[in-house]
């Protein structure tokens, strides 16, 4: 029985990896500071003796080795996001120092380790589909956005640098657009959650920009198999890889389809423009959507949970939440 420590395992992605893993008999160890994740999202598993939970800080690297003493695989998940409406240092420093941690007790107990990283790092490079060696394309770093994709290029080059210093294990995973139940539920959730939200309590539902950037969305089902797959996956050390559907839809379009389910009539559309989406200037990326091959070379991955289908049982969860 391998035992898993698996960090942000509060979270919305976290708490999922957990129920997989130990539905596969794997012994794990949950690990979130509880700052953005929820207890209610791993309470069933509690009474599971093969589960237990720390709540830790991954700045914390004392706390965090004693949490991971014993693991042979840590799935680094716990992040800060896109600091949208500020919070830019908290999103480097726990991101930059949250991957040094991991990735140092990697070094110290020869555990594989997997990091999380996002379809954010390709930034606003034009080829599409995005192919893990494609370069990455950001704007200025007046633009807080790019914090985000910076904390998580540099955790990737971290793991990259470890590997060849240390010989660590390290498997980096950029996911695309991950949604379903459990997921925040407001912005920091994707543009679907803040949609089925605001129609849910009467609001406008807001588009940025024009609505005609694209992104691909992936149910969290289909993102934890990939996880489950790299980990047990040898040959899928020292690699990147894509973990994300690869159908791409507009914002727009995205929104139009939760309004369909929901109901709500195209009335309540808005249209701002960024110059007034959150704090200081804000830049979006125009097209997102990955380049599956090497992820389905080595891992036999794919997304198997259609875009409608996966959001009218995210919409439902939504419903039961309140």
């Amino acid at each position: 029985m391998q035992r898993i420590a698996v960090t942000g395992s509060a979270g919305f992605i976290g708490s999922h990896l957990v129920d997989a893993l130990l539905d596969r008999g794997y012994a794990v160890v949950g690990i979130d500071n509880l700052s953005m994740g929820r207890r209610e999202n791993f309470e069933h598993q509690l009474a599971n003796p093969r589960f237990e939970f720390r709540e830790t800080d991954v700045r914390d690297l004392p706390a965090l080795r004693t949490a991971c003493a014993g693991a042979e695989v840590i799935v680094h998940l716990a992040a800060y996001k896109i600091p949208r409406y500020g919070g830019a240092l908290e999103t480097l420093l726990v991101n930059g120092k949250g991957g040094e941690h991991v990735l140092e007790i990697g070094r110290e107990t020869g555990a594989k380790v997997l990091l999380a990283s996002t379809s954010d790092v390709y930034g606003k490079n034009p080829r599409l589909p995005f192919a893990e060696g494609d370069d990455s394309v950001f704007g200025a770093s007046v633009v807080p956005r790019w914090s985000y994709a910076v904390s998580k290029l540099f955790e990737e080059h971290l793991g990259f640098a470890y590997r060849e210093a240390h010989g660590v294990p390290v498997v980096m995973l950029r996911f695309f657009g991950s949604y379903g139940p459990r997921e925040h539920r407001s912005w920091w959730g994707g543009p679907q959650a803040a949609f089925i939200e605001n129609i849910l309590t009467g609001k406008e539902i807001e588009i940025h920009g024009d609505g005609q950037q694209t992104r691909s969305f992936t149910f969290v089902s289909d993102t934890v198999q990939g996880i489950v797959k790299a980990i047990e996956c040898d040959q899928a050390v020292g690699e990147v890889l894509n973990i994300g559907s690869d159908h791409e839809i507009t914002v727009l379009d995205l929104a139009r389809l939760v309004m369909r389910l929901m109901d709500c009539p195209e009335s309540r559309l808005r249209f701002r423009p960024y110059s007034e989406v959150g704090k200081g200037p804000y830049e979006d990326v125009r097209r997102r959507v990955p380049s599956l091959t090497k992820s389905k070379a080595l891992l036999d991955f794919s997304c198997v949970v259609p875009l409608e289908d996966g959001i009218a049982r995210t919409i439902a969860w939504h419903r039961s939440a309140k």
